[in-house]
Parts: structure tokens; sequence; C-alpha cells
């Protein structure tokens, strides 16, 4: 048998339980993972409190989109994998079916990478959903090069962060923002070569002075909403502008008449391309192994403690870092 948190009706924390149904076999090119640990990501909060943009079909849900474990089976035709393998899911299809937030989920084989080595089972766990969303909006949409100033927004979350490590690693230039002045030592610590933060300066005025008054050459909006205009002002003519993520939910005019190219960014326009994916999982093992790429971890909590792991989500007590289940 195997341990699944489901939910039967969209609420808060409190709509998940654990139960405990039968290991489903493989099927043809698919693997079974014993699942070792998942981190606890925004589009979970959505989809189990009914906010997400895709269909959740009830009762009986489940949740997940990240995590990592060990190769338990393999279906038949199912090849490149061996059984005790430790993997990375890059992508969990139909996450409201078969998630991770289990002990054992099936995935097609090509949904796995290898677990680069030296990743501790919670850093694994961690590292894929922010790592691959900000490789994919950076280097994939905005070839990002060496020496490109690169203003990241909501920097001091787990893809702003990724973002900044990623930037690093490319030899770019990181420009952090944050809404909080608290938080600038932290974010420089973590990697930027400079942070504005805009309870105490103007955005565009700042990135001026950081960039020799030319402006951002990329833009990576984590936040999307009206603040994008100021955005807009503070890159550069020719520049680009990646919008990769919704916090603030306030509609977001559309930018006329700039000089820049805007691209809207989801990670599965990505993660789903087997070759990219390639391209994702080299980079995140090279970054590993130069000790260059490392995901911060908030708190781990056991998979009976799931409710309070969404909790503590919910009413801001993270710090930046990434919230693990161990399973």
């Amino acid at each position: 048998m195997s341990r699944v948190v489901v939910f039967d009706e969209f609420g808060g924390p409190d709509v998940m339980h654990v139960v405990e149904e039968p290991v489903v076999e493989p099927a043809a090119g698919e693997v079974r993972v014993r699942i070792e640990a998942f981190a606890v990501n925004p589009l979970d909060l959505m989809m189990r409190s009914g906010a997400s943009p895709v269909t959740v079909p009830l009762p009986h849900a489940r949740l997940g989109v990240e995590g990592t474990g060990v190769i338990d089976a393999l279906g038949p035709e199912t090849t490149g994998l061996e059984i005790g393998d430790p993997v990375i899911l890059t992508a969990v299809p139909d996450a409201t079916v078969r998630g991770s937030y289990a002990e054992y989920t099936t995935v097609p084989a090509s949904r796995v990478v290898a677990r680069p080595a030296g990743l501790g089972i919670t850093e694994a766990a961690a590292i894929w959903v922010a790592y691959s969303t900000a490789y994919g909006a950076l280097v994939e949409k905005a070839g990002m090069r060496p020496g490109d100033h690169v203003l990241i927004t909501a920097a001091s979350g787990g893809v702003g962060r990724a973002a900044i490590q990623i930037a690093d690693q490319i030899g770019a230039v990181p420009i952090a923002v944050t809404r909080h002045t608290a938080k600038k030592d932290d974010l420089l610590a973590a990697g930027a070569a400079a942070v504005i933060a805009t309870d105490q300066v103007d955005v565009v005025e700042a990135v001026r002075h950081h960039t020799g008054g030319t402006g951002a050459d990329i833009v990576l909006d984590l936040v999307t909403g009206p603040g994008q205009q100021d955005l807009v002002k503070a890159a550069r003519p020719g520049g680009t502008l990646v919008a990769a993520g919704f916090l603030d939910p306030r509609p977001t005019p559309f930018p006329r008449s700039t000089p820049l190219t805007i691209f809207s960014y989801q990670s599965f326009e990505h993660t789903l391309d087997a070759v990219v994916v390639k391209r994702m999982a080299a980079f995140l093992n090279a970054g590993v192994r130069l000790g260059a790429l490392r995901p911060a971890i908030d708190t781990v909590f056991a998979l009976d403690d799931v409710v309070e792991a969404h909790r503590h989500r919910e009413k801001g007590l993270h710090t930046g870092g990434k919230i693990v289940v161990t399973v």
C-alpha cells in the first residue's frame, strides 16, 4: 500500500488528508518512483484552494508537481533506467491523479532525470521547479549571456534566488529587486551584484545607477501587475522582458510602443521538451558540482504534517527557502 495525500473539496489546508491506496504498476514506457521527499509549491496551494488555472476533478484529487526518489519498478519497454536509480521528477502529468504527495507515483520515463550527485534528498526535492523555471526564462527564452545586466523581481523567492545563482554561473550581473530593505544583506549574500529595495528607492533610477545609465538587458518579472510599467522603463531599448510569475493578481497593462522584446513564460513550455530538459539537467549537474547552484531550504515537515506545511506556506512564515516534506 502507498500513503497518499488527497482532498475531496476545495478549501484551506485542513481539506487534505492521508489515505492508503494500492501501489500502481507502471505502464509501458513508465517508471514507478518511491518518493523520498517533495516540495510545496504555489501551484499546490492554488489547486487545493480551487484557484488553479487548470481543472481539478473532485473528489479524491492529488497534489504535487515536484519531488525526488528512487526508481522502484520499470514498466514494459522502459529503457535507459534501472531499479534503484535516484531521480528527480521533471514533470508530473495529471498531478491531480498521480501527484508527488505520496509514497509512490508513476510517471513516463521521459519525465525523470538523474539526481545530481552531491545533493541531499531535501535539496533534490526542492531544486527542479525553481531552477528549471529560472533557467528556461533566462537562458532558453531571453538568451542570457555573460555580462548581461539582469533585473530580477521577487528575488527573495525560490525562482528569484535560483535566477540569481544561474546568472552568476553564466557570468551575467544579477540585480535583485525586493520590497523590503531588511532582505538586502541576505540577497547580497545569495549572490546578487546589487539589491534594489523598493521601500527605499525608485526602481528606474536605481537600475540606471547600477547599469551606468544604460538600463537592464534582461528583466525577469516574477510579479507582473501594474508594477511592470516601471520595469519596462528600467530596461534598455532593445532589451528583453520575460513575464514568468503572477504574484500580483491585479491586471497587467500591456506595454505599448515599447522598444522591448516581451515574452510570457510558463515552465512547462520547456519541461515537456526532452531536448531542453537534457540541457537543463546538464546545466544543473554542472552548477551543483561546482557549488554554484544550491536551493535554500526553509523548513522540513513529515508527510503526516503536510497540513502544517501548507499552513506555514500560506502564513508567509517561510524565509524565501523552499518548504519540503519528507516521506
